[in-house]
């Protein structure tokens, strides 16, 4: 069996350089260029150093774990308990890809020898970087898809709206583009369904008309009052009086958009 050293060193560089890059964008860590090189260069150096020593198999875990962390220490700057959240998305960006292109090698008719351990057909480099690089991208838009999805969960707030006799309990969205004010006072947005269920088709008396703008341009929009505003935050509950409401396209898990003079307050 021949080993060509300098491709094996050049894949596990770009494979381990590529898994620690994801690993710090994922935990939120910065990125220092030199570092993540250095890195990589590390963990290519290992993995083609590692199989000329027998170790016993639980020795051998041990050494791969403990080189595994030493390529995230080289390359991460951050708290502790990030640099450890690294390591962790490592790890386990390490096993899935390995068993993703396991996987992929199967079909493609790459193996290995039933009692040899001598590999049968070599993999194809543009394969092994195909699927490592769709790998990748799956991963960074699924911890995209994370980070707005707790984002906006730690921004929605449960609110209670009060008209007269009548409350209805609404989750209520903190954005931090909602600037809109109204005669000096803060306005929130919900949508004329929820108007509507609010006031009652007989009670809705306009507040007066304001200029809404949006990416689409700009447009009068009625303006409502409510009586009483009630937003539950940080175990507390904050009261407001006379708050406004207006018409606007309110879509998602929430029902109001928030203004940020509210939550400043």
């Amino acid at each position: 069996m021949q080993v060509y050293i300098e491709a094996a060193f050049l894949e596990n560089f770009l494979l381990d350089g590529a898994i620690c890059y994801l690993a710090l964008v994922c935990a939120r860590l910065k990125i220092s260029v030199w570092r993540l090189l250095l890195a990589g260069t590390a963990g290519a150096a290992v993995a083609i150093v590692f199989p000329l020593f027998t170790l016993p198999v639980w020795a051998a875990y041990l050494v791969k774990f403990a080189c595994g962390a030493a390529v995230v220490l080289i390359a991460a700057r951050g708290r502790p308990k990030q640099v450890a959240v690294a390591a962790a998305l490592f790890f386990a960006f390490t096993f899935a890809l390995g068993g993703l292109l396991t996987a992929v090698y199967s079909f493609c008719g790459v193996g290995y020898e039933a009692g040899t351990g001598y590999i049968v057909e070599q993999a194809p480099v543009g394969l092994v970087f195909g699927g490592a690089a769709a790998f990748a991208i799956a991963a960074a838009e699924g911890a995209r898809f994370l980070y707005r999805y707790r984002k906006q969960q730690q921004n929605t707030l449960p609110c209670v709206v009060a008209v007269k006799d009548r409350e209805v309990r609404w989750k209520g969205y903190a954005d931090s583009g909602n600037n809109l004010f109204f005669r000096g006072n803060p306005v929130c947005v919900t949508s004329a369904v929820a108007l509507l269920a609010l006031f009652g088709r007989e009670e809705m008396h306009e507040a007066g008309r304001m200029t809404v703008s949006t990416v689409n341009g700009g447009r009068e929009a009625p303006v409502f009052t409510c009586d009483r505003m009630d937003i539950e935050a940080g175990g507390e509950t904050f009261s407001r009086q006379n708050v406004y409401l207006t018409v606007g396209e309110v879509t998602g898990e929430y029902q109001l958009i928030l203004n940020t003079a509210l939550m400043e307050a």
